[in-house]
C-alpha cells in the first residue's frame, strides 16, 4: 500500500535551504502536492537541486544565518503570502578545533550561524506562529550540545546554546498552539562531514529526516537519533571532568 502524504503541513519553511538534513526532512514528511515549501538558504544550485525531487511546489528566499539584520525582512517575505505550518531550523557551520583555535573569527562566525542566527530567526518565527494560533517549529541540535568536549568546544558550546534556547522556546510557546520539537543527532555522515571517521553511533540524514518525520506524528518534545543516545545522553554527564579531558572525539 502506498504511503500516504502528510496531510497537516501546506506551507513548510526551511532555514539552511541547503542542508542535507533539511532536505531529508523535508523528503520524509511526504508532503501533498497542493504544500509549499520555502528554501531560505544562500546557496542557490543546491537548493535548486533539492527543489526537483519534491512534489511541493517551491520558491527559495535569501538567507544568511549570520547577516542576523536581515532576518526580520526574510520572515516578513516568507509569511506575507499566508501561513506557515512548519518552520525548520537546519542552518548549520562546522569546522575542527585546530582550525578556529588560530581563527577567531571563524569561530565567532561559527557560534553565530549555530546559535545567534537560530535566536534571531526563531524569535521572529515565534512570534508569527503564536499570531497565527498554531504551527510547529524543528530544532536541529545535537549530541554534542549536551557536554561539549575540547575536540569541539566551539561547535558544542554553540549547540549546548541552541539546545537551552530551544528548551526555552518551548516553555514560553507552551498553551500557544505552537509545538517546538528539538532534535539531537549523533554524528552525521554527510556532506559536512565529509572526510572526517564516524564516532560511535553514527547516524545519516535520511535516518534523521526520517525519525524527525515519525516525531512529528507523535507528540514528543526532543527526538534522539538515533534513540540509544538518549541513554548515552545520561552517561556523559556523569564522566569525572578529568577522564572527559583526556577524551579525544
Amino acid at each position: 500500500m502506498p504511503e500516504l502524504a502528510d496531510q497537516r503541513y501546506h506551507r513548510v519553511l526551511l532555514f539552511g535551504g541547503a542542508s542535507e538534513i533539511g532536505q531529508e526532512i523535508l523528503a520524509a514528511l511526504r508532503l501533498p502536492p497542493g504544500a509549499e515549501v520555502l528554501l531560505a538558504g544562500r546557496d542557490e544550485q543546491r537548493m535548486a537541486a533539492a527543489a526537483k525531487p519534491l512534489s511541493a511546489q517551491v520558491r527559495t528566499l535569501h538567507y544568511d544565518a549570520a547577516a542576523l539584520e536581515t532576518h526580520e525582512a526574510v520572515l516578513d517575505e516568507a509569511f506575507a503570502s499566508g501561513a506557515v505550518d512548519l518552520v525548520i531550523s537546519a542552518a548549520g557551520l562546522l569546522a575542527g578545533q585546530d582550525v578556529l583555535d588560530h581563527d577567531p573569527l571563524q569561530a565567532g562566525l561559527l557560534v553565530q550561524t549555530n546559535f545567534t542566527g537560530h535566536v534571531t530567526t526563531l524569535l521572529g518565527a515565534a512570534a508569527r506562529l503564536r499570531a497565527q494560533g498554531r504551527g510547529t517549529i524543528v530544532v536541529l541540535s545535537s549530541v554534542a550540545a549536551i557536554r561539549p568536549r575540547r575536540a569541539n568546544f566551539v561547535y558544542g558550546a554553540a549547540k549546548s546554546g541552541l539546545d537551552a534556547f530551544a528548551r526555552g522556546l518551548a516553555d514560553a510557546l507552551h498553551g500557544s498552539g505552537v509545538r517546538v520539537l528539538l532534535v539531537r543527532p549523533g554524528f552525521v555522515t554527510g556532506r559536512m562531514t565529509e572526510g572526517m571517521a564516524p564516532a560511535p553511533m553514527a547516524t545519516t540524514p535520511p535516518a534523521v529526516g526520517a525519525a524527525v518525520a515519525a516525531a512529528l506524528r507523535g507528540r514528543d518534545a526532543v527526538v534522539w537519533v538515533p534513540p540509544a543516545l538518549r541513554g548515552l545522553g545520561l552517561l556523559l554527564r556523569l564522566v569525572p571532568r578529568p577522564l572527559w579531558r583526556r577524551l579525544r572525539r
